[in-house]
Formats: C-alpha cells, structure tokens, sequence
C-alpha cells in the first residue's frame, strides 16, 4: 500500500501547481482569481487574459492531468517499487482523482484553484485516449447549442462513463467509479454555474453559440 500512498500523494501536489497561477506569476504576478469570474482555470484566463496566456495555462494544467494518470501512475519508483497487491486500475484513477483534487484545492496557493476541467483532459487521454473525441464532442455539441461552457463541462464529463459502458463488454470497475465520481465531483465545482444558468447570469461563449438571438 505505500506504492499507493506515496503515488497518490505526489499526484495531489503536482494538481497544486495551477496552469494560471505560475503564468501570471511569470507575466508579473498577475493572480486571475482577482479577475473576471475569480476563477483560477483556462475559461476564466482567457477571458481576462487573452488566447496566449490561456494556451500556456492549458497546455499546464492538461499535462499534469497526463503526467498522473499515465506515467506517475505505471512508474517503478525508486525506493517503493511495484506493488503486486495493488490493481493497476484502481492505483491509475487514484492517482487521476488526486491530481484533479490537486488543482481544485491547492496546496501550494491557500487551497483554492480551478474546477479541474482542464486536468480532467489530461486525465482522460492517459487513462482512456480513444474516449478523448467523443467526450470532446458531448460538450462542442452542447456549447454550440446552449453557449453554456460550464454546461457542456458537466455533460462531457458525465458521458466518459456512458461511453464506456456503451463500447466495453466488460468495462472496468474502477474506471467506471471514476467516471462517476467526476461527473458529481465537477458538478459540485461549477454549482456556481448552475445557480447562474438558472437565474440567467451564466455568461455565453458567443463565438460558439449557434442558437444565440439575431
């Protein structure tokens, strides 16, 4: 169990580094969560930011997602090594939990981060690459047609699960709890969202939106 442990740990405080957070650290200590919707994620920086810096925070935070999930996770570390009792897929989406917690509550920056979509991205093309453009699709879909970001983050992530269930004859355990797990956690993440839908404050991505009034 202490491959387990240590693993887990280490992706949590490599979710702590946020994309937005050393950019804006590099850009002259630009901190977004004093910005526009105080959100520490992509959608937030390129909104206050721009498409440059927003790239670099991206290009961050899904390669951490990555790093978890597919190398962190199989790694003989030294010292540790391979533990025989533990499953490879419950040790995987553990390591990809603790690094999407990581960016929501990190450590290093008074435990306050982003939502943890971008890091979702990153976890999903380690853990399962070929549900990568369905998923991607779920939520250009429902962006396009509602204009809701937040709303197509919630549907992407909840249909990883469905798709596996609908592509796998016997479809893992483990990575079927994760994706469950991840469509309550990322709904819990964009609440805010959702209170905003429902009052109609939520702001639209304009450029995708097909169905926005002439």
């Amino acid at each position: 169990m202490l491959e387990l442990g240590v693993k887990t740990l280490l992706a949590y405080l490599l979710g702590s580094l946020i994309g937005s957070l050393l950019v804006g650290q590099l850009r002259g200590g630009v901190d977004i969560r004093k910005l526009g919707s105080g959100n520490a994620g992509g959608t937030n920086a390129l909104r206050t930011q721009g498409w440059s810096f927003a790239a670099w925070v991206m290009l961050i935070d899904i390669g951490k997602g990555w790093v978890a999930a597919a190398l962190l996770a199989p790694i003989n570390l030294p010292g540790i090594g391979i533990d025989p009792q533990v499953d490879r897929d419950w040790l995987a989406v553990a390591c990809a939990t603790a690094v999407v917690l990581g960016h929501v509550y990190p450590v290093w920056y008074g435990f306050r981060g982003g939502k943890g979509a971008a890091t979702l991205i990153g976890v999903l093309i380690g853990l399962k690459s070929s549900a990568v453009l369905p998923v991607f699709a779920v939520w250009l879909v429902v962006v396009m047609l509602s204009g809701f970001v937040g709303l197509g983050t919630m549907l992407a992530v909840a249909s990883f699960p469905m798709y596996l269930a609908l592509t796998e004859v016997a479809p893992s355990t483990a990575m079927l709890t994760f994706g469950g797990v991840m469509t309550l956690f990322v709904c819990y993440t964009h609440r805010a969202n959702i209170e905003r839908m429902r009052t109609g404050t939520e702001s639209r991505a304009k450029r995708l939106w097909l169905l926005r009034p002439r």
